[in-house]
């Protein structure tokens, strides 16, 4: 039989106290470790609520399975943005670069449809037109059909 153990926790930031330790204890498992797993497993958000799951089987071992925030919630922390644009389609609060953009969608990469890191970042720049930002200087749109016409596949190939 599995136990799970489900949370909401700082990225990188797991500790003993609430709602993590009250939870663990019971199960007989080493807590310090799950939460050194758990910290390494969501640093890359850092600042942000990451959802997660601890799976604990019967032996006392333990697989984390760790949830993303939404996107619009990754662009705006990435961007630093407290909000979105209130009317996207004509006001542009940010302008994301290429590099952020890979970022973004290595770290939903588990979530997202596309098979390749191109059509992740076509799915990120779908996220950026409601959220009112833009990418490498243009309309996200016109970035979308850019990048379906090779015009990064350069950048896109790493």
């Amino acid at each position: 039989m599995v136990t799970t153990v489900e949370a909401l926790v700082e990225g990188g930031k797991a500790t003993a106290g609430p709602p993590l330790g009250p939870a663990l204890g019971p199960t007989g498992v080493n807590t310090a470790q799950v939460l050194a797993k758990i910290n390494e497993k969501t640093k890359a958000f850092a600042g942000m609520k990451v959802p997660i799951k601890v799976l604990i089987n019967d032996d006392k071992t333990f697989d984390i399975k760790v949830g993303t925030p939404p996107m619009s919630a990754l662009i705006k922390s990435e961007m630093g943005l407290a909000s979105g644009s209130s009317n996207a389609r004509t006001t542009k609060v940010a302008n994301m670069s290429i590099d952020q953009i890979k970022k973004i969608a290595t770290m939903k990469e588990d979530d997202l449809l596309g098979a390749t890191l191109k059509a992740r970042v076509l799915e990120v720049a779908g996220n950026c037109v409601s959220v009112g930002v833009s990418i490498d200087g243009k309309d996200p749109k016109v970035f979308q059909k850019d990048v379906k016409a090779g015009k990064y596949d350069e950048q896109l190939a790493s």
